[in-house]
């Protein structure tokens, strides 16, 4: 008798076809999002990233929990129409709600420093891999 637990390698096949010829969106295809971003702590610098270099805190990175490492999004701040472009090196963030952790440098060019989160848009301009 067989399990209902998986589907017939037929099907799995046929899905596989589809995203490749553009049906079916792959896990990355959406490239806006919006939500809260956050920014990371000084204590976090010189600490190592997910990807293993060091957060350093007036660089342009973040961190995201899916997108590809070397990932460069544009991060626009909705109320006050700033934007910044970071490169994604980190996973995260972990609070509920949230988006992105951007460094102290791109909190701050957004302007958000003293609020410590604030609403934003994400593009993604260039995936890594």
């Amino acid at each position: 008798m067989a399990t209902a637990c998986c589907p017939p390698r037929s099907l799995v096949a046929l899905l596989g076809l589809l995203v490749l010829l553009g049906s079916i969106p792959p896990l990355f295809a959406d490239t806006t999002q919006t939500g809260v971003a956050s920014f990371y702590h000084n204590r976090f610098h010189g600490r190592r990233t997910a990807n293993g270099e060091r957060y350093r805190k007036d660089e342009y990175t973040a961190a995201h929990r899916r997108l590809p490492f070397d990932s460069r999004v544009r991060v626009t701040n909705l109320s006050n129409d700033r934007s910044v472009v970071v490169r994604i090196n980190d996973r995260g963030p972990y609070a509920r709600r949230r988006i992105i952790d951007l460094s102290r440098q791109a909190a701050s060019d957004l302007g958000f420093i003293e609020k410590g989160v604030t609403k934003v848009k994400i593009e993604v301009l260039e995936r890594g891999g």
